[in-house]
């Protein structure tokens, strides 16, 4: 079982709302996606998707997008991004997700010898209202991982997916490495930055996790493999 992952996918919803506007690279973004995708994955493998799915403002709007995901191979597990206007909440969202599609909402879900947890995040700056959002998603952090750590045993992997980055710049790791940290995260799997430098773009290893920027436009529209384990 091979471990996928992508994030900022920005499908259009029923909005007819294309990328391009950001640029020729990003003209038929998605018909690249899939087709490397249909190249790489198969039904038995997994592939994460780290938040900012579709555009649509209105979950039946988003359900085509949904669709046309569910139809390529592979299990997905989803997590909301900040675009995601269209997630109402994880019971209305998983009542029309297909059997081969799941979401994450500051749970966790064990697949294999992987579990997988999932929250959003938020960035760490220094405004009061931030900083309140932050020190509520720490919280939310580890309330996830606590309960990923109900589905571990010692032969399994843990991956932690968040849509805004924990790490800037390879070298500022902000409060949730260290709750990440103590519960045993292997690989975290992140997104939200765009048109930063390829440099920003690379794999980070730090006390024991690898840190790994999946932003579409990043990673060459292209699934980045982050592991392969027992399926």
């Amino acid at each position: 079982m091979k471990i996928f992952a992508i994030s900022d996918l920005h499908l259009p919803g029923s909005l007819d709302k294309t990328m391009d506007m950001f640029g020729l690279r990003w003209q038929g973004h998605w018909d690249k996606i899939k087709q490397d995708w249909l190249a790489k994955v198969s039904d038995e493998d997994v592939v994460l998707i780290a938040g900012d799915i579709s555009w649509a403002m209105h979950l039946k709007d988003a359900v085509p997008d949904l669709l046309d995901i569910s139809a390529l191979p592979g299990k997905k597990i989803l997590i909301r991004g900040n675009h995601d206007f269209w997630w109402s909440g994880p019971t209305k969202v998983r009542s029309v997700l297909p059997e081969n599609m799941f979401i994450l909402q500051n749970d966790a879900i064990k697949i294999g010898s992987c579990v997988f947890a999932g929250t959003r995040g938020w960035m760490d700056t220094n405004t009061p209202e931030d900083k309140k959002i932050f020190a509520r998603e720490t919280i939310r952090l580890d309330l996830t991982l606590s309960a990923a750590q109900k589905l571990m045993d010692e032969d399994s992997t843990l991956y932690m997916m968040l849509h805004y980055p924990p790490v800037l710049s390879h070298t500022r790791f902000n409060e949730f490495c260290p709750v990440m940290e103590k519960f045993g995260v292997k690989y975290c799997i992140f997104g939200h930055l765009h048109g930063v430098s390829p440099q920003e773009a690379e794999i980070t290893e730090n006390n024991g996790i690898t840190y790994v920027l999946t932003s579409c436009d990043m990673i060459g529209f292209a699934l980045k493999q982050i592991g392969e384990e027992n399926g």
